[in-house]
């Protein structure tokens, strides 16, 4: 093994994937160039090659997505091959919740990975010869306890870009002009393997996991990240402290929720989101938890999904589905219709959550022969040819190739309630009125509903 490990390498082949040493920024015009065709094509984005966000797949994974039982399906997800270098992947899972759910996690899904690279760029323009310089990792001993190692560096430029991104998405969806997210939000977890390192970021409950064949060649599961609920301790101390409350429904004790200080809404399922603005000052937050991860041998494959498998699935489940698939391209599906059986069996009265699965393959291989008939292989293709039928209205309201999701808000059909939302925003008081949508805490019961119900505001002024 040799070469370098960089943010600006080459293909990532074995030749270039050692730990001989560090490159940061090493091929700075091309680079440049690069990002330079990400900024300008935002409005492009569905068209852009190596990028996939339907059900399909791609040259190192595949990724699916299932409607569940309880409206619009508000999952995201996207596989992005040859982001920012040729050998960095990022890919990502995205689970909305509220009545806009859907809307941010699509926002989220296509802005948060172009303002990571934009961050990026920005850390490694600002270090003092962070373009051109190359970081041995022999040093001296002195040189090892005053200064960062080469992998510490790596770490800490992905980490700021990490938290800076999510800081400054959480910030747009506040201030956007027409998404409403005031009781609407998303999770994300998001994972860019360049060479053999994997970075993470994650909120709210969705999960990452890795299939890795241990010593006696075993599959084994090993967790990414964590669940970051407010069953956690330092989650629910951190909410405490900003007044909000924690507690669990008398029907679902296992499940505790956020609430508000002064009304018993909304009942959010997770601690820390993008949106989800009517929590925000009462301990729910959208700073990621960051992890850097070095990658062995024995590594095989990486699992992203919303909360709708892993609530029928443990990991090791998922694991042994995955590597068991006939074909890598059919491993996505696959999973997820093991999912829907599961929901079945073990909650047969409760509505299904919708799914969504990424499946990277650490070598980058895919099966040599393609499973075309129910794929869309990428977004450009499938915008080329009407054969697959997904596109996204400008309100968002058509859904993604496959079937059906939730709102991940308990609707009663028995209680007609019209709600009606006075959103407190930063520069501009708006009503939004829900149309066409009950919104109550009591329609069976369903683990992973995200909010329970929707905050009521008195539309009338205060007397002054």
């Amino acid at each position: 093994m040799g070469g370098c490990v960089s943010v600006g390498s080459g293909r990532g082949n074995s030749s270039s994937r050692g730990r001989g040493c560090f490159c940061i920024g090493s091929q700075k015009s091309r680079r440049k160039r690069s990002y330079s065709n990400h900024v300008t094509t935002l409005q492009h984005l569905p068209y852009m090659p190596n990028r996939i966000f339907a059900n399909g797949k791609s040259r190192s994974s595949c990724i699916f997505t299932q409607q569940g039982r309880k409206g619009i399906n508000q999952d995201a997800m996207v596989v992005w091959e040859d982001f920012d270098s040729e050998d960095a992947i990022f890919c990502g899972v995205f689970d909305g919740h509220g009545p806009h759910g859907h809307l941010v996690a699509r926002k989220v899904r296509d802005t948060l990975p172009l303002k990571l690279l934009s961050f990026l760029h920005s850390s490694e323009s600002g270090r003092d010869g962070s373009n051109s310089k190359c970081f041995n990792s022999k040093k001296t001993q002195d040189e090892e306890e005053t200064s960062e190692s080469p992998e510490d560096q790596l770490g800490s430029l992905w980490r700021e870009a990490f938290l800076k991104s999510y800081k400054a998405m959480d910030k747009e969806l506040r201030s956007h002009p027409t998404l409403d997210c005031f009781c609407s939000g998303s999770t994300a977890v998001t994972i860019v393997k360049q060479g053999l390192n994997l970075f993470m970021g994650n909120i709210g409950d969705s999960r990452a996991i890795l299939g890795s064949k241990d010593s006696s060649n075993t599959m084994v599961a090993v967790q990414l990240t964590v669940d970051l609920k407010p069953d956690l301790p330092r989650e629910a101390e951190r909410i405490k402290r900003c007044k909000g409350r924690v507690f669990a429904l008398q029907d679902e004790p296992e499940v505790q929720r956020v609430w508000l200080p002064f009304d018993d809404a909304p009942g959010l399922a997770m601690a820390r989101a993008f949106g989800d603005f009517c929590l925000k000052e009462y301990g729910v937050i959208s700073v990621p938890e960051f992890a850097h991860r070095v990658l062995t041998e024995g590594d095989q494959f990486i699992v992203i999904a919303s909360d709708g498998v892993w609530d029928v699935l443990s990991n090791e489940e998922v694991v042994e589905i995955v590597a068991s698939a006939p074909t890598r391209s059919s491993a996505a599906r696959i999973l997820v219709d093991s999912a829907a059986r599961e929901w079945k069996l073990k909650y047969p009265t409760s509505k299904m959550d919708d799914c969504a699965v990424v499946c990277l393959y650490l070598d980058g291989k895919m099966d040599s022969e393609s499973e075309t008939e129910d794929q869309c292989m990428s977004a450009s293709t499938f915008y080329g040819h009407h054969s697959c039928t997904a596109t996204e209205s400008d309100d968002g309201q058509k859904s993604e190739p496959s079937l059906q999701r939730n709102f991940t808000v308990r609707s009663a059909e028995d209680s007609d309630l019209s709600t009606r939302i006075q959103v407190a925003d930063e520069d501009d008081n708006a009503n939004v009125t829900v149309e066409d949508q009950n919104w109550s805490g009591l329609e069976g019961v369903t683990r992973v509903n995200s909010l329970v119900q929707l905050p009521r505001f008195s539309a009338e002024k205060p007397s002054s």
